[in-house]
């Protein structure tokens, strides 16, 4: 037997549109769940609390220099520190060397020493460390101290990503 009214079809469509739109809900759920973090300069996230901010760490090893970028949690916009420098702990070939990163002034975004987003450190050892483990040993950042944050280099610490 056949139904052919009218209420039965806007029905069968307004069940139909539900299914999608709950497959869609469903989706885009499992999207937001395993969002993946992009470092902006292609260095190595660092989460640093509960995906409350990040640093991105990026090497350059021809000269053996490297930055921290302070991010927030969506690693999209630069967030000021009042630091006047950080200090890496790295274990490297079995001896642990210390990184003291300065913070780095820019006129052209108003940064100054104890009000950046950057942080840098030149170190010969840097121009053949393919791989390290480390850990930072803190810093501020809008009124919370991130203390003996581990990582390694280069693949940080985001589990997500």
């Amino acid at each position: 037997m056949r139904i052919h009214s009218p209420s039965f079809a806007a029905a069968a469509t307004l069940t139909a549109l539900a299914l999608v739109g709950c497959s869609k809900a469903a989706s885009s759920l499992a999207e937001v769940s395993a969002h993946h973090h992009h470092p902006p300069h292609g260095g190595t996230p660092v989460v640093l609390g509960d995906e409350q901010f990040h640093l991105e760490l990026v090497l350059d090893a021809p000269t053996g220099t490297l930055q921290a970028y302070v991010l927030d949690a969506e690693m999209e916009n630069f967030v000021r520190s009042p630091a006047p420098s950080i200090e890496i702990a790295a274990t490297v070939n079995g001896g642990e060397r210390i990184l003291v990163l300065s913070a780095v002034a820019n006129p052209m975004t108003g940064e100054t020493v104890g009000d950046t987003s950057l942080f840098q450190v030149r170190a010969d050892w840097l121009k053949s460390a393919a791989s390290f483990d480390a850990v930072l040993r803190s810093i501020p950042i809008r009124g919370t101290t991130f203390s003996g944050v581990r990582f390694n280099y280069p693949k940080g610490n985001d589990t997500d990503g």
